[in-house]
């Protein structure tokens, strides 16, 4: 191994220890323990809901979508599914707190779907590009007549 290497895993122990520390000396018990049953559901939807469905929805799209437009909804999907993880707890929580915190009196929903649809334009958009690159690059090569095959 590396000398870095060693270093990088010492310092990651030294940081993991001194954030154990903090948590179990400034952190009430009862706060503990609401993010340890929170740290275990968050565990067991991930492995019986989350990683079950990507599995069954990677084999879904390898049977029925191209490989070239399956990269394109793999990464759209990739990223609708990271911002829908962080705003579903806002819409969830919406209303749940006073007017002071304001955080949670924005409309988190209409915000969620606008962003989606920028994602799929944009995903749109770069298939596209993609087709009309291949076929301007497939009908400059020599020896195929325009439109033909080789």
């Amino acid at each position: 191994m590396k000398a870095w290497r060693i270093l990088l895993a010492i310092a990651g122990l030294l940081l993991l220890a001194f954030g154990v520390f903090r948590l179990l000396t400034e952190i009430p018990t009862g706060s503990v323990i609401k993010v340890a049953i929170w740290l275990l559901a968050a565990l067991i939807i991930h492995d019986m809901v989350i990683a079950p469905s990507v599995v069954g929805l990677g084999w879904t799209l390898r049977r029925n979508v191209p490989d070239r437009g399956r990269k394109y909804l793999q990464v759209a999907l990739i990223m609708i599914a990271a911002v829908s993880v962080i705003a579903l707890p806002m819409i969830v929580l919406r209303g749940s707190q006073p007017p002071v915190k304001a955080l949670l009196l924005r409309d988190y929903a209409a915000n969620l779907a606008l962003l989606i649809g920028l994602i799929a334009v944009v995903t749109a958009a770069s298939y596209v590009v993609r087709v009309v690159r291949d076929s301007y690059q497939r009908s400059r090569l020599p020896g195929m007549e325009k439109g033909g095959r080789r």
